[in-house]
Protein backbone atom coordinates (compact mmCIF):
# COMPACT_ATOMS: atom_id res chain seq x y z
CA UNK A 1 0.00 0.00 0.00
CA UNK A 2 1.73 3.20 -1.04
CA UNK A 3 1.73 6.64 1.14
CA UNK A 4 -1.05 8.28 -0.78
CA UNK A 5 -3.79 4.80 0.12
CA UNK A 6 -2.43 5.14 3.51
CA UNK A 7 -3.17 8.88 3.22
CA UNK A 8 -6.63 8.09 1.65
CA UNK A 9 -7.67 5.76 4.28
CA UNK A 10 -6.77 7.43 7.58
CA UNK A 11 -8.95 10.52 6.40
CA UNK A 12 -11.93 7.93 5.69
CA UNK A 13 -11.41 6.56 9.01
CA UNK A 14 -10.70 9.86 10.87
CA UNK A 15 -14.14 10.93 8.71
CA UNK A 16 -16.49 8.34 9.42
CA UNK A 17 -15.38 8.46 13.58
CA UNK A 18 -16.25 11.90 13.89
CA UNK A 19 -19.24 11.76 11.99
CA UNK A 20 -20.10 8.67 14.21
CA UNK A 21 -18.82 10.96 17.03
CA UNK A 22 -20.98 13.14 15.82
CA UNK A 23 -24.84 11.72 16.50
CA UNK A 24 -24.34 11.43 19.73
CA UNK A 25 -24.60 7.99 20.52
CA UNK A 26 -23.14 6.54 23.96
CA UNK A 27 -21.62 3.77 22.60
CA UNK A 28 -20.28 5.91 19.48
CA UNK A 29 -18.41 8.40 22.24
CA UNK A 30 -17.61 5.10 24.16
CA UNK A 31 -15.74 3.55 20.71
CA UNK A 32 -13.91 7.46 20.11
CA UNK A 33 -12.90 7.46 23.96
CA UNK A 34 -11.61 3.57 23.76
CA UNK A 35 -9.21 4.69 19.93
CA UNK A 36 -7.93 8.06 21.55
CA UNK A 37 -6.92 6.17 24.38
CA UNK A 38 -4.84 3.85 22.58
CA UNK A 39 -3.55 5.65 19.89
CA UNK A 40 -2.61 8.18 23.48
CA UNK A 41 -1.09 5.61 25.28
CA UNK A 42 -4.17 5.40 28.17
CA UNK A 43 -6.39 7.90 29.52
CA UNK A 44 -5.93 9.80 33.31
CA UNK A 45 -6.87 6.83 35.37
CA UNK A 46 -6.94 5.64 38.83
CA UNK A 47 -7.15 2.12 39.05
CA UNK A 48 -8.31 0.46 42.92
CA UNK A 49 -7.64 -2.86 43.66
CA UNK A 50 -10.05 -4.20 46.46
CA UNK A 51 -9.94 -7.96 48.66
CA UNK A 52 -13.01 -9.72 47.82
CA UNK A 53 -14.31 -8.57 51.72
CA UNK A 54 -14.18 -4.93 50.02
CA UNK A 55 -11.03 -3.60 51.71
CA UNK A 56 -8.89 -1.55 49.47
CA UNK A 57 -5.24 -3.17 48.86
CA UNK A 58 -3.58 -0.93 46.65
CA UNK A 59 -4.47 2.10 43.72
CA UNK A 60 -2.70 3.28 41.20
CA UNK A 61 -3.16 6.70 39.55
CA UNK A 62 -1.77 8.45 36.18
CA UNK A 63 -2.11 7.79 32.64
CA UNK A 64 -3.06 4.17 31.79
CA UNK A 65 -4.03 1.77 29.18
CA UNK A 66 -6.11 -1.32 30.44
CA UNK A 67 -6.41 -4.54 28.89
CA UNK A 68 -7.78 -7.60 31.08
CA UNK A 69 -9.13 -10.92 30.31
CA UNK A 70 -11.59 -12.84 32.23
CA UNK A 71 -8.93 -13.98 35.23
CA UNK A 72 -6.59 -10.88 34.76
CA UNK A 73 -6.37 -7.22 34.57
CA UNK A 74 -3.02 -5.45 33.40
CA UNK A 75 -1.38 -2.42 32.47
CA UNK A 76 2.18 0.02 31.99
CA UNK A 77 2.41 2.80 34.36
CA UNK A 78 5.71 4.62 34.56
CA UNK A 79 7.10 2.11 32.61
CA UNK A 80 6.27 -0.86 35.13
CA UNK A 81 3.90 -3.54 34.05
CA UNK A 82 1.25 -4.49 36.76
CA UNK A 83 -0.49 -7.71 36.31
CA UNK A 84 -3.79 -8.14 38.74
CA UNK A 85 -4.95 -11.63 38.80
CA UNK A 86 -7.99 -12.04 41.25
CA UNK A 87 -9.53 -9.08 43.88
CA UNK A 88 -11.89 -6.70 42.87
CA UNK A 89 -10.95 -4.03 40.35
CA UNK A 90 -12.08 -0.61 39.69
CA UNK A 91 -11.25 1.72 37.02
CA UNK A 92 -12.40 5.78 37.56
CA UNK A 93 -11.88 8.20 34.94
CA UNK A 94 -10.01 11.21 36.51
Amino acid sequence: MDSKSIARAAIAVALFVTTINMGGCASCSRFTKSVGSDVNGGMDRTVTLYDYSGNEIRSWTGKIDLADTADEVWFDLDGKRVNVNGGIVVVEEN
